[in-house]
């Protein structure tokens, strides 16, 4: 599982490997039922503490991605993914009525959204084939 943790960013540590981990779910990277690198081996591997690695897990069995079995490990659930996506979706839309909020109130109108969209869009492309 390939997880990078950046320095520079402003998220916590747990919620990069989280949101990494959910990505990879959400993407069918990850399937059903696969197990997960043990709290410890994932913590080794990324060279964080154990807590970190543990609240990243937990982060993920609370809202679903993954389910923890004492003495076996973490491992992704099945049959709930459809639900997982429709929340994310909601969120998305949550978070996209706040965005064209603010695009009233300081004047960006649909058309330089739309651009700005794009170009963002064009640049995350570039960067995933790097």
């Amino acid at each position: 599982m390939d997880i990078v943790i950046s320095n520079v960013s402003g998220k916590p540590i747990y919620e990069q490997i989280s949101s990494q981990i959910r990505d990879s779910i959400l993407s069918g990277k990850l399937k059903p039922g696969e197990a997960l690198p043990s709290i410890r081996a994932l913590a080794n591997d990324l060279k964080v503490s154990v807590i970190t690695t543990k609240r990243a897990y937990s982060d993920l069995e609370e809202a679903g991605f993954i389910d923890s079995v004492q003495g076996k490990g973490s491992f992704v659930t099945g049959g709930s993914l459809e639900l997982q996506r429709e929340e994310v979706l909601r969120s998305v839309e949550f978070r996209l009525s706040e965005l064209l909020r603010e695009c009233s109130i300081v004047g960006i109108d649909a058309q330089e959204l739309k651009e700005m969209i794009d170009l963002l869009v064009s640049s995350e492309m570039e960067r995933a084939q790097q």
